[in-house]
């Protein structure tokens, strides 16, 4: 493995990197994670055959610069770092893979076809439009579940809670959630932790939850159905987003294969890497 900076949409992108190819496969992460997260991964897709990068997403981590303006983390600003990493990268064909709030990125690059994909792979979150009934059909449990999503729209306040005593927050967001938490050792806490106090890193993080109650967007809608086959692996013990989201999916997908890991939490590429990378093995083509 390999990190490599990437030029793209006026940003340095950080990017991991393994293998060689025509064929991409570009690894989405979420919150409050980093590249770090696909690091059981990307070496099963290069094995495959795909050129696999995982980038530190705009205001995370290694990538520069960090924009404090909530608009920027818009979605479509989002996706045009997607397409211009897609771009960059010179690959020809390109399979994307996403976990958590890169996962609601790649829902709506997928679904506006911003670039032509070959296959999506979607790892614990649901499609925004699956979950935006769920809400409407008075969901509360999964209202009460995303109780964070309104803190983060308070200014300031977010950015203290979660960087104090060492980021203790953060680190309580991987080691609590977990079911199994063989691979959240103290090292892996303390690279999440430390990304998180990076200069501007913790705002340009939770600036996406606020981008996407000021600047919704095309997270609104509407939903072109997707066309290419996509694949959904979801944790069950999720205890961010209920399993129940995943109902009416079928509608906004053409070919869709749903695979559930019972016992497994939200952090499912993580938590359960050889389950996960057996389901990636079984579904993906080689490239």
């Amino acid at each position: 493995m390999t990190t490599r900076t990437v030029e793209a949409n006026g940003f340095r992108f950080a990017v991991d990197e393994m293998g060689e190819g025509d064929h991409l496969a570009l690894c989405l992460h979420g919150f409050p994670e980093s590249r770090f997260s696909w690091r059981y991964q990307l070496p099963l897709l290069a094995e495959l055959g795909y050129r696999a990068w995982a980038p530190d997403l705009r205001g995370y981590g290694e990538t520069e610069p960090k924009p404090r303006d909530v608009s920027a983390y818009a979605i479509d600003r989002l996706m045009e770092d997607v397409g211009a990493l897609i771009d960059a990268s010179g690959a020809k064909k390109v399979t994307l893979i996403a976990h958590d709030w890169g996962a609601g990125v790649a829902w709506s690059f997928a679904a506006n076809r911003v670039r032509p994909l070959e296959r999506l792979v979607i790892m614990n979150l649901p499609h925004p439009a699956a979950m935006a009934a769920s809400v409407a059909k008075g969901n509360l449990r999964q209202l009460g579940r995303s109780w964070y999503m309104f803190f983060f729209q308070l200014p300031g306040i977010p950015e203290a809670a979660m960087t104090a005593n060492d980021a203790r927050a953060i680190r309580q967001a991987f080691h609590g959630m977990a079911v199994d938490k063989t691979h959240f050792t103290p090292d892996v806490l303390d690279r999440y932790a430390k990304d998180a106090q990076r200069p501007g890193a913790i705002t340009g993080m939770i600036n996406w939850y606020r981008a996407a109650f000021r600047f919704a967007g095309r997270m609104r809608g509407p939903w072109p159905k997707i066309e290419v086959p996509t694949l959904i692996v979801w944790g069950e013990a999720d205890a961010a987003l209920g399993v129940e989201l995943l109902d009416g999916t079928d509608q906004h997908v053409s070919n869709l294969t749903i695979k559930r890991l019972p016992h497994v939490s939200h952090w499912v590429q993580q938590e359960a890497p050889d389950k996960v990378n057996a389901i990636l093995r079984e579904w993906l083509p080689r490239a």
